[in-house]
């Protein structure tokens, strides 16, 4: 199975939208080799700007090139794009609804070796409080240039949330991304697990070992975290015994915040959050960090079992 960060899968896809589409801006606070905003520079250099380290003059940079018509993608770490310039993402370009794409890179504790101070486990949760921002984390290299690209012809303001390390690709080549509709990857009985992000891969792994074991699932990969795919939360909620939600993020704000939330007002259903407990990261490898938060199949399959 083939495998990209979703951060290699943005440079890419931002190197060919940016030779065609003359609008675009690309904005970077001295992290282009490591967000992949480089590749952009590499092909139009006259339209992709280093900022410096300076997150919060870049979002407001950002706020006053969209004025003038262009679709500006500014990039950093996601700590920095959601955590250091929250007041300048909130008051310059959430609440003037501005066509900027904040494509932050390396959120999550997968991002491993740099530790807490770098691991960006609340962004989901402050970005997805900003009246009209839109919030999508795909799950692989084949959504996240479906994104890029379809991001461009939807104006306003995206939250884009990407990883640092390369995951297996679940989509097929013809696969179509469609704003705030959640993918049906697996079908099963009684029990739907949401995943988002790095989680999805997750989640199938747990339902492959489910099913050797007798137990099927649906697995849904909801890469627009707002706005929801409410619909078809409670339309497999209506027929599920639980759902488990499953994302690289606090369990405080995020995917299964909100999906908690819509169970609560159409479809009360019991729930498993599968998510970090209220902590911070710490410095290590992804996949040891993973284990250690409890973000893996193994959670998922606890979850689901603990239920049937």
């Amino acid at each position: 199975m083939a495998k990209m960060a979703t951060r290699e899968a943005y440079g890419k896809a931002l190197a060919e939208l940016i030779v065609r589409d003359e609008k675009v801006i690309v904005l970077d606070a001295d992290l282009s080799k490591s967000t992949k905003t480089y590749d952009a520079k590499a092909v139009c250099p006259s339209r992709h700007f280093n900022v410096g380290i300076a997150e919060c003059d870049m979002m407001g940079i950002a706020a006053g090139l969209a004025t003038c018509g262009n679709t500006v993608y500014a990039s950093s770490f996601a700590m920095f794009a959601a955590g250091r310039a929250y007041e300048i993402v909130r008051n310059s370009i959430g609440y003037t609804h501005l066509n900027v794409k904040i494509c932050a890179t390396h959120a999550g504790i997968t991002l491993g070796e740099d530790g807490a101070s770098h691991q960006s486990i609340e962004d989901i949760s402050l970005m997805r409080g900003i009246p009209g921002m839109t919030v999508v984390q795909p799950c692989d290299d084949i959504e996240t240039a479906q994104v890029i690209n379809a991001i461009a012809n939807i104006n306003g303001p995206f939250y884009i949330r990407l990883g640092r390390g390369a995951v297996d690709t679940v989509n097929a080549p013809d696969y179509k991304w469609q704003l705030g509709k959640g993918v049906v990857l697996k079908e099963g009985k009684d029990i739907t697990i949401f995943a988002t992000g790095v989680m999805v891969q997750q989640a199938l792994l747990a339902y492959e070992a489910l099913k050797a074991e007798g137990v099927e699932v649906t697995v849904v990969n909801i890469h627009t975290i707002k706005p929801l795919d409410e619909e078809l939360i409670v339309k497999l909620a209506k027929k599920s015994k639980l759902i488990v939600s499953a994302e690289e993020h606090s369990k405080y704000g995020g995917l299964s915040s909100a999906i908690a939330e819509v169970l609560a007002a159409k479809c009360p259903t019991l729930m498993e959050v599968v998510a970090i407990n209220d902590t911070f990261g710490e410095s290590g490898t992804p996949n040891a960090l993973l284990e250690k938060y409890g973000l893996t199949s193994k959670e998922i399959i606890a979850a689901v079992k603990r239920h049937i």
